[in-house]
């Protein structure tokens, strides 16, 4: 499949909203009368700096009605609010749900904003009292956060790494249930689920996901599709990416439009069952 580097500027994403959700996705809003596949997740599903995202794309090879529900910098959290959302997904033929990271869900150690689930609010007590040399009025954002207590103190993070793992499994259960059930698991990263190494590490997304917490969740979803993207792919992504200069930096971060193809290929083939 071919791409056209934009150049320089950003890209129309034609953002819309759906019923009542407050959420805004990217566009155009699609026509959910007619039969649907719902595509949930965070900034890779939405899209960002990439032309034809993977929803897209599938959709296109398909032919059917992709729904975009992508949320950038949205984790569970923000999902499991939206009754809007969930109703679009529960009446779906499938839905997709690409595997978010444990950092930006509420835990027992902090909380975060309800819809920018990549806002750190506030501390708990507990956290205050494991890291009381921390002033936590300096935090933003919730890898800011991780790296400083990581740094901190090894020791006292693998405690904080094992909340936010009980807390994702425990949030992602209840989000396959309320789906129904009707969910295909998507996988998208640049490492396996077993690499333990990474899956440890304050670096990549899913964040702290590991080969355990996506096999628990299993025998509750219709399929789990894995796509690894490669450094070779990830860096001709990068050059076929639409951002201005000053989104350089975000966009280093994304797995890019060559990613989105092998994604999109990959589920073409889970999802025929169900279309």
């Amino acid at each position: 499949m071919a791409y056209q580097n934009m150049g320089e500027g950003a890209l129309n994403y034609t953002p819309c909203r759906y019923g009542n959700s407050k959420l805004l996705f990217r566009g155009p809003q699609k026509d959910l009368d007619a039969p649907y596949v719902a595509f949930l997740g965070g900034t890779e599903t939405y899209g960002k700096f990439v032309e034809m995202p993977f929803p897209t794309l599938v959709e296109t090879s398909l032919g059917v009605t992709g729904v975009n529900l992508g949320c950038v910098n949205g984790g569970v959290d923000v999902f499991l609010s939206d009754e809007t959302v969930l109703d679009i997904c529960r009446k779906a033929e499938v839905t997709v749900l690409q595997i978010p990271g444990a950092q930006n869900i509420s835990n027992r150690f902090y909380t975060v904003h309800a819809r920018r689930n990549d806002r750190f609010l506030r501390a708990s007590d507990e956290l205050q009292r494991l890291y009381h040399n921390i002033d936590f009025t300096d935090f933003n954002f919730t890898r800011h956060l991780l790296h400083t207590l990581g740094a901190a103190s090894q020791k006292k993070f693998a405690t904080v790494r094992e909340e936010l793992r009980r807390a994702w499994s425990v949030r992602m259960e209840t989000m396959v249930e309320k789906l129904h059930g009707d969910v295909v698991l998507l996988w998208l990263s640049d490492h396996a689920p077993d690499d333990g190494t990474a899956c440890d590490a304050i670096a990549g997304d899913p964040l702290f996901v590991n080969r355990e917490m996506v096999e628990g969740l299993r025998p509750l979803v219709k399929d789990v599709v894995e796509v690894v993207a490669t450094k070779d792919e990830i860096a001709t992504g990068y050059e076929l990416m639409v951002h201005s200069d000053l989104d350089a930096p975000a966009a280093r971060e994304m797995l890019g439009p060559v990613a989105h193809a092998g994604a999109a290929g990959v589920l073409r083939e889970a999802l025929l069952p169900f279309v």
